[in-house]
């Protein structure tokens, strides 16, 4: 049975058990996707998305890797024109570590500034692909196509020219006004 919590601070929390499993996935949900995002902002959800995986309070890029490494899970992301989602893999007993790397992640990033140029470039290798991608160039097109002028229309990733102005006050910025617990 999937029941659906809302916490005081405007949180949901959906939770599904399925007794034969022995594994838990869990994950952040937000609505912050390309389709919120203005033109010079247009590929911003996507950028905080790596950037957060970049070192926290607590722990480096290497450490938050290292960890849940040790315990076989999955820690990853993505970004889409709807939403982002931030989300964790790990054998039921490391839901602890899980969680507390995943809440990590997401309420203490220091948008590290050394990471900034560094994931900049895995972003603009990232555009190049879809570029260089026939059935994913072909989607970007019919988007724009079918919703010029409209923040749909516009790609996921940003363009390389939206991508070379984020700076880490933009990103730090934009965060603390998106990601709220009502989104």
């Amino acid at each position: 049975m999937v029941i659906k919590t809302t916490l005081e601070n405007g949180i949901q929390v959906i939770t599904e058990e399925i007794p034969s499993v022995h594994s838990v996935s869990v994950g952040i949900w937000v609505h912050a996707g390309s389709r919120d995002e203005n033109w010079e902002e247009n590929g911003i959800a996507h950028f905080i998305e790596h950037m957060l995986f970049k070192g926290t309070k607590r722990r480096s890029a290497r450490q938050i890797a290292k960890e849940i490494d040790s315990v076989g899970g999955i820690l990853n992301a993505f970004t889409s024109k709807e939403f982002s989602s931030f989300y964790a893999k790990v054998l039921a007993e490391h839901l602890p570590i899980a969680l507390d790397l995943l809440f990590d992640l997401y309420l203490n990033s220091t948008f590290a500034a050394g990471e900034l140029e560094k994931e900049r470039q895995v972003i603009v290798q990232e555009i190049n692909m879809v570029e260089d991608t026939p059935d994913d160039l072909v989607m970007e097109l019919f988007c724009e196509a079918f919703w010029p002028d409209h923040a749909l229309g516009r790609p996921i990733l940003g363009t390389k020219r939206s991508v070379s102005g984020f700076r880490r006050e933009h990103l730090s910025e934009y965060f603390a006004r998106v990601y709220q617990p009502s989104n």
